[in-house]
């Protein structure tokens, strides 16, 4: 749970930690789909974003239930910019898997929210 979200996402594309001439486009995309996890309730409610190989996946979330979907979600919306299927019917899979994803991890997020409120009444 401590790695480097950068980290992460890059050995998910298939790059090595150490090749960095991509960070700054992947890091943008990681951003984007951070900015999209926090319009959804998952992650801090004042957002986050990377700059660098700094920041882990224990700054972003602490939920290890949600993680690892929080992991794929930003994967996918990277690899479809970054790297995308030259198959449109492999796109339209990959579409329709980050879209299932995000809504799982909303869904999740409202049942730890009802959760949270119900341990406190």
């Amino acid at each position: 749970m401590n790695e480097s979200i950068l980290a992460t996402i890059k050995k998910m594309l298939g790059l090595g930690t150490e090749y960095a001439p991509f960070d700054t486009d992947i890091i943008v995309m990681i951003n984007s789909a951070l900015m999209t996890l926090t319009q959804a309730n998952v992650g801090p409610s004042t957002g986050f974003r990377i700059t660098g190989m700094n920041e882990l996946w224990s700054d972003f979330l602490t939920n290890e239930v949600m993680l690892e979907g929080a992991k794929q979600y930003i994967y996918m919306k990277v690899k479809m910019v970054f790297d995308p299927p030259s198959s449109g019917t492999v796109m339209e899979a990959l579409k329709s898997q980050s879209e299932e994803t995000l809504w799982r991890l909303i869904a999740q997020s409202e049942s730890v929210e009802t959760f949270d409120f119900m341990s406190e009444v």
